[in-house]
């Protein structure tokens, strides 16, 4: 058995419980989505018949999520009208950072105060992913352990990063402690936009934007950044191209 499949491996069957809370990361430029984005903003660039917010919003209501906090910066009138018209029973609370896009971490600094679960979910608006023998959301959350984790990542292997072209990530121990991708090396495991954090996690934050690598990072020095391997299908959806990609492995999947 590989290194891989022993660190937190996702099994089929499990009970546990999902936080109730979700930050959803809806604020960004979708600069690489371009002309998609030129009147639109990217979460609500539509893939296999539906806006990718929507993808995301139907996964959080399925495994058990209640409440959803979004960053709005670029175009947030689209959003919200959205979220208003298609929330379907979430409870959403905005974030707004009009004034300042405060990129990943900053966003969640500011978004911390809106949310009353720790630990909390934290999922990118514009991600796609397909359940593998069970709820995604809820296999991952069957391996919070909050006295050994600040976050806990879901990862993809480099191999089935569906329209992935980067170098990957992120390496795993057997414990499924992460440390990063090694210099001009290609990392095992991608980051899939999906993880559960805890509020600890964002403490001596930096003041205005900043990415959440600096939470990560300190977490992987003290141990506490761990990552679990999703067992379903993920999509890399960043370009026009990409979106052609993914509809046709679907349509023919």
């Amino acid at each position: 058995m590989t290194a891989a499949r022993r660190a937190l491996r996702l099994r089929a069957e499990v009970s546990a419980d999902v936080p109730k809370t979700a930050m959803v990361m809806a604020a960004g430029l979708g600069k690489r989505m371009r002309p998609l984005t030129a009147t639109r903003p990217k979460p609500l660039v539509e893939v296999a018949g539906k806006p990718l917010i929507d993808h995301v919003l139907d996964r959080l209501r399925t495994a058990g999520v209640e409440n959803i906090v979004v960053n709005v910066h670029y175009l947030p009138g689209s959003v919200e009208a959205h979220l208003a018209a298609k929330a379907g029973g979430l409870n959403v609370t905005i974030s707004d950072e009009r004034e300042q896009l405060l990129e990943t971490g900053g966003g969640l600094v500011k978004a911390a105060p809106l949310i009353h679960d720790d630990p909390f979910l934290v999922v990118n608006s514009d991600n796609l992913w397909i359940d593998g023998p069970a709820d995604t959301l809820k296999l991952l959350a069957s391996h919070w352990d909050s006295s050994r984790m600040d976050a806990l990542l879901l990862l993809v292997p480099h191999a089935r990063a569906q329209n992935h072209r980067g170098l990957g990530d992120f390496h795993m121990d057997r414990a499924g402690r992460l440390r990063r991708r090694e210099k001009a090396r290609i990392a095992p495991f991608v980051f899939t936009g999906i993880q559960i954090v805890s509020k600890a996690l964002l403490r001596d934050a930096p003041e205005g934007a900043f990415s959440t690598n600096v939470f990560w990072d300190r977490a992987i020095e003290e141990g506490r950044c761990f990552g679990a391997v999703h067992q379903g299908l993920w999509f890399d959806v960043g370009t026009p191209k990409s979106i052609v990609e993914t509809e046709a492995f679907l349509q023919n999947g």
